[in-house]
């Protein structure tokens, strides 16, 4: 039988990179894919349907509040927005002009990306602060949080941090002066999951709201992902995110996710109103949540390195190069990377595109091509990959060149 895909004309790709959004994300697990399709079958009230959602999160979470967002990206603008406004419907009406407002972000420049676009569309201006030495080769020293205590000012809505293994400064500092100056910090750890105990790590270290990403590691829809924290701030970001084309008398939202009775009425359309997230997204969510944190992670685990070890022992001996396999203790996520001699028949980056380019399309990572090393992750491969992985990279490489 053939696939959606094949009906539509659209080739399928052999994803050994990870969940990556241009990859279009993790694979659904048949419970979660049920439970959009269930979902899809009967309307309701998407404010009602949101705080459910977020009681639910919060409980996992160890949050207020939280709020499913079409991905971290969205979540970073509606946090942002949210930080910007408050629960102050003229404010969000005006966005993305910010004048008069608080309309700084203060962001060590060593946390600078790209997807830091998502908070400066709100209209916010970005203030770096610091100098990143340790990654230029001139020092060993970082942003320190005395410097964002110094850059912070009365125009400053929020200071914004990145979260990953070699962050500095260290969030706890970080959040101990912002919190001394009275301005939330918007943590994005769309990509720091697992451990699922990362889920509440980043709001017990201060941070007043925190982003995930939906369908990376949870793998629940690729389209979804989570805002946590603070209730006034989820309610300030769902107020700039609901479609609010409802009569104020009529208008009764859920008292869990916005308390009418603090607002003077009702805004217009958000900011947020493009990121739009539908039933189906938002209950694939939370089963996909709630089935990630009742998995056994090492047993998880063992099976990533199953699969990374067949891709191994299916490619059989590959002059010049040569297999390591990342599965250090205390690290949930496996790697395998291949590491390419002189001698190689293929440089990294040729390998790396001879894969894409062939039938079926093989997408690896191309992190480290320049030193050589090319990077095949598990979270995406289906049962019958890690062989056809191995069998290309051995036709491909095995002949001397």
């Amino acid at each position: 039988m053939e696939t959606i895909y094949e009906q539509l004309g659209v080739r399928t790709i052999i994803n050994a990179t990870g969940p990556a959004t241009r990859l279009s994300g993790s694979l659904l697990p048949p419970e979660v894919a049920e439970a959009m399709r269930a979902a899809s079958q009967y309307c309701v009230d998407i404010a009602e349907l949101q705080a459910r959602a977020g009681q639910i999160i919060a409980e996992i979470t160890g949050a207020e509040a939280a709020y499913v967002t079409s991905g971290a990206a969205a979540g970073l603008l509606l946090g942002t927005a949210a930080c910007v406004t408050g629960l102050d419907p003229g404010k969000m009406n005006r966005l993305p002009d910010t004048s008069g407002m608080k309309n700084e972000v203060i962001v060590p420049r060593s946390h600078r990306n790209f997807y830091d676009h998502a908070v400066r569309s709100t209209g916010v201006r970005l203030i770096e602060v610091g100098i990143a030495d340790r990654f230029s080769g001139a020092g060993v020293r970082d942003t320190e949080a005395w410097e964002i205590a110094d850059a912070i000012t009365e125009r400053t809505a929020a200071v914004l941090y990145v979260a990953h293994a070699h962050a500095l400064p260290p969030l706890s500092q970080v959040t101990g002066v912002a919190r001394t100056a009275g301005v939330p910090v918007l943590v994005d750890a769309a990509g720091q999951l697992p451990p699922a105990s990362n889920l509440q790590r980043f709001l017990l270290e201060g941070a007043d709201l925190v982003v995930f990403s939906g369908g990376k590691a949870i793998r629940g829809p690729q389209s979804s992902g989570i805002l946590c924290g603070r209730r006034d701030l989820i309610s300030a970001a769902a107020l700039q995110h609901l479609d609010l084309d409802i009569l104020w008398e009529q208008w009764n939202p859920p008292p869990s996710l916005i308390a009418k009775d603090r607002l003077p009425g009702a805004p217009q359309h958000g900011i947020g109103r493009p990121c739009k997230v539908g039933k189906e997204e938002i209950v694939g969510l939370v089963t996909a949540l709630r089935r990630f944190v009742a998995e056994d992670p090492e047993a998880r685990r063992r099976g990533w390195v199953a699969l990374l070890e067949r891709i191994v022992s299916s490619a059989g001996e590959l002059p010049a190069a040569r297999f390591e396999l990342g599965d250090q203790p205390g690290r949930e996520v496996p790697s395998l990377t291949l590491h390419l001699g002189p001698r190689a028949a293929l440089t990294a980056l040729e390998l790396v595109q001879a894969l894409q380019d062939g039938d079926p399309p093989i997408q690896a990572s191309p992190t480290r091509v320049r030193d050589g090393v090319v990077g095949f992750g598990p979270m995406c491969l289906r049962e019958e990959d890690p062989e056809r992985i191995g069998a290309r990279l051995h036709a491909l490489l095995a002949a001397s060149p």
